[in-house]
């Protein structure tokens, strides 16, 4: 199991499902993509609207690509 990472702030949370885990699966409000005051990630940190993750749960770290806001753009 990974340590929590240094840069991780409590201020800064996503909340979005854990890949490994999968800790909000029975939760009411997650299943109907509410803010949940026990099942949120850390966000490390962005670029446009991919992110990076690290689940409090589990310490998972991982990528997810909203789609929102400012993509990033792949060269061909």
């Amino acid at each position: 199991m990974l340590p929590i990472d240094p840069q991780a702030d409590i201020g800064r949370r996503a909340w979005v499902a854990c890949p490994s885990c999968d800790d909000a699966r029975d939760c009411a409000p997650c299943r109907e993509q509410l803010t949940c005051g026990e099942h949120w990630r850390y966000l490390l940190s962005n670029t446009g609207s991919l992110l990076h993750l690290q689940c409090p749960a589990c310490t998972h770290v991982w990528d997810h690509e909203t789609g929102f806001g400012a993509t990033r753009h792949h060269s061909a």
